[in-house]
């Protein structure tokens, strides 16, 4: 009777851990492919929400990003922390979200014009069950940069509560030299919102 009555609480705490994790995941999935919802200013956050949707950190006040690591649509391994030292711009998107489609012309020109200027793009692809439609969508933009494949939003929960963390798809993150969040948006940008985000940072010294 004991090692029943052990077998069901066992089964009782793995159902609550599953439900837990699988409420996660249904937070990011209601807010895909939306702008989600900002607010600036808390004394929790310290961010500031500009013009365009963006949220900015006085440099003092940023958080550190957390383990980005993995392997890349393209099957390499990955590491957010080996280009420590770089300007980051970590964008989220799928093959599925109309917006991203949209964006993604933006953010290669833009990913092409600060290469040389120090900065990094990486991709976070989400919630694609299979590579297929990733790859192809990589191709067909020709997206010079690599993406970390995370298909069921793994990633996105590591940023750490309070930072400015990705709540949609798209998000575009920049993470400054120190390895430390930024700037972010919840919504498609453009090339001129995008230089809005790194050019404060790639003449930050």
């Amino acid at each position: 009777m004991s090692a029943c009555r052990d077998s069901r609480r066992r089964s009782v705490r793995f159902r609550t851990a599953l439900l837990a994790a699988g409420a996660a995941v249904a937070a990011l999935t209601l807010s895909a492919c939306g702008g989600g919802e900002t607010a600036g200013g808390s004394a929790d956050t310290r961010f500031v929400t500009g013009p365009g949707g963006i949220d900015t950190v006085p440099r003092k006040n940023r958080q550190a990003a957390p383990d980005l690591s993995g392997e890349t649509i393209d099957g390499k391994q990955l590491n957010l922390a080996d280009y420590r030292g770089k300007v980051v711009l970590v964008n989220v998107w799928g093959s599925w979200c109309a917006p991203c489609r949209a964006e993604m012309p933006h953010l290669v020109k833009v990913a092409n014009e600060t290469e040389d200027q120090g900065v990094q793009f990486v991709g976070i692809n989400a919630r694609d069950p299979n590579l297929a439609p990733a790859v192809k969508f990589q191709k067909e933009y020709e997206v010079p940069y690599p993406s970390l494949y995370d298909p069921v939003g793994k990633l996105m929960l590591r940023f750490p509560k309070g930072s400015l963390n990705p709540k949609a798809i798209p998000s575009t993150l920049v993470i400054d030299r120190d390895g430390k969040i930024a700037a972010r948006a919840l919504t498609a940008l453009g090339e001129d919102e995008l230089h809005d985000m790194l050019d404060p940072l790639i003449a930050e010294k």
